[in-house]
Formats: C-alpha cells, sequence, structure tokens
C-alpha cells in the first residue's frame, strides 16, 4: 500500500466520525458552498467516488457513466445527474453507503500500482494523481460540513498531498483562465500541522508565499479566501495566482468572497 492510499483512508475516517453522529435531518441543513446541503456535498463524494472505482477496473463503465452525464447537461446540471444517479439517496443511508464505497475503493487503489495510468473526466492520470484528488476533493468538500456544524478541524501532515496538487496546478490555474503563465513559480514556505517546515520552489525570492499549511490548502480548493488567512504574500505574481489558485478540474471558478466561510457557531441541536 503506498502512502496516498493511507491519506486517504484517514481522510476518509476522520469525516466518517463526524457524519457518524448525524441524524436524517441534520443531513438537510444548508452549507456556505453554493447553498448545497450536507446531502448534496455526499452524494457529490460518493458519485465521484463511484466514478474513480470504476477507473480503476471497468474502463467501458467508467466511459459509458462519463457520457451519460455529458448528454445530461443539456437539460440538467451535474448535481441534479448525481442526484438522479443515485436515486436521490439521502441522510444516514447515504452516509452508510458512501463509507462502504470509500473503504472498498481504498482497497482498490491499493492493488494497484501508483504508476498506472486510469481514465477520467479531463486527461487520464496516474493512479497515484486519481487517490490524491479523491484525498483533496474529501478534504475541500467537507470542510463545508465543518464548517456548518461549528467544528474545528484536526489537520495531519497528510495534506502535504494537497499542498503537493496544489503546487502542481500553478500552470493549470493560469492555462485555465486563458491566461500567460509565468515563467516561474513562486516560492511557497509552510509549516505543516505537526510543526514541519516545508519549503517549495526554494530558488525563487522576488515571489513568495509564507504562512501555514492548513491555510495554503484552503486557498488552492478555494474553501478559503486568501483575505480570511494569515498567508503572507509578496510580489505579482504570487498575489495573482492566490487570486485564482485552482487544484481542482473544470471551468474556472472565483474563490469565496472575504468573510463568506468561516466556522460557524456551534450548533448545540447536533450532539458531536
Amino acid at each position: 500500500m503506498f502512502q496516498q492510499v493511507h491519506d486517504f483512508q484517514e481522510e476518509n475516517k476522520s469525516v466518517s466520525k463526524v457524519l457518524a453522529e448525524l441524524g436524517n435531518s441534520d443531513y438537510e441543513l444548508v452549507t456556505q458552498f453554493k447553498d448545497w446541503t450536507l446531502n448534496d456535498v455526499i452524494q457529490h463524494l460518493h458519485f465521484w467516488n463511484i466514478a474513480a472505482d470504476l477507473s480503476l477496473g471497468d474502463e467501458s463503465a467508467f466511459e459509458n457513466l462519463m457520457s451519460d452525464l455529458m448528454k445530461s447537461l443539456n437539460q440538467s446540471s451535474v448535481r441534479v445527474f448525481e442526484r438522479d444517479y443515485l436515486g436521490n439517496l439521502k441522510g444516514v443511508e447515504l452516509f452508510h453507503k458512501w463509507e462502504m464505497t470509500a473503504e472498498q475503493l481504498t482497497t482498490n487503489y491499493g492493488q494497484k500500482n501508483p504508476k498506472d495510468r486510469v481514465k477520467w473526466a479531463g486527461p487520464e492520470m496516474s493512479v497515484r494523481s486519481s487517490i490524491t484528488a479523491r484525498q483533496m476533493e474529501t478534504w475541500a468538500h467537507s470542510q463545508s460540513i465543518f464548517d456548518r456544524l461549528g467544528l474545528q478541524r484536526i489537520n495531519t501532515d497528510r495534506i502535504n498531498n494537497i499542498v503537493i496538487l496544489g503546487l502542481n496546478t500553478f500552470s493549470w490555474s493560469y492555462k485555465n483562465r486563458r491566461m500567460t503563465v509565468p515563467e516561474n513559480s513562486p516560492r511557497v514556505e509552510l509549516t505543516s500541522p505537526s510543526g514541519k517546515s516545508w519549503l517549495f520552489n526554494e530558488n525563487t525570492h522576488s515571489n513568495r508565499i509564507q504562512g501555514n499549511a492548513v491555510d495554503f490548502c484552503q486557498v488552492v480548493t478555494q474553501v478559503r479566501n486568501i483575505q480570511d488567512t494569515d498567508l503572507e504574500v509578496h510580489g505579482k505574481i504570487a498575489e495573482e495566482w492566490m487570486s485564482i489558485a485552482q487544484c481542482f478540474a473544470g471551468p474556472p471558478e472565483d474563490p469565496p468572497k472575504p468573510g463568506k466561510r468561516y466556522i460557524n457557531e456551534k450548533n448545540e441541536s447536533i450532539k458531536i
């Protein structure tokens, strides 16, 4: 089992601990993320875990699923397709299905060579990149759940995978907006959750980003506006990148407005 498999497994467990305490009505709570409910968030994660599992073991079935999804977009949205595909599964039952599928997906990833190539909605990628993307999606989307329930997330150094993904999508963030990609990526100096120092692009000095690794991950996954973090950003390119950073696929998306996403006061009616 390569490291990213273990990290994905632990990411899912951290979310499961929260979801296991919720009742059906709690899943109808509306989050700060595009007014999605908790049901919407878990439906999204569950659907794309199913898609990832198909990409590992049944390429034809995966391609058929993506074809059906693209055809449906003429009449509806991705979220509607996900909901209908899952039979409008909700609440505690949805949670258990998501949890079971995530566990099986973890096992299936662990049986693959991390260098093998797999199909995806965009360009194909390595198995290692695929599971890193699943960890990133799980971490990013579940932040809206932690925020809504008023819970302070306990992060670990496994977010290093998300940091790396954020760095590797520097060029993508520009190309996706049809902007000229700067010749050099900014220097990035981060402190990990355990207190380690992580340094990237050390030969760059005029443009740099310094701060907490969690803040950096929140910006590149667009769960926080840069102004709502303690990151120190120096240089025109560094500032520009942090304003458009997007480590996920799809058309260009803007980060939330300053102050839009935050940890709510805890809802005392939910026993967590």
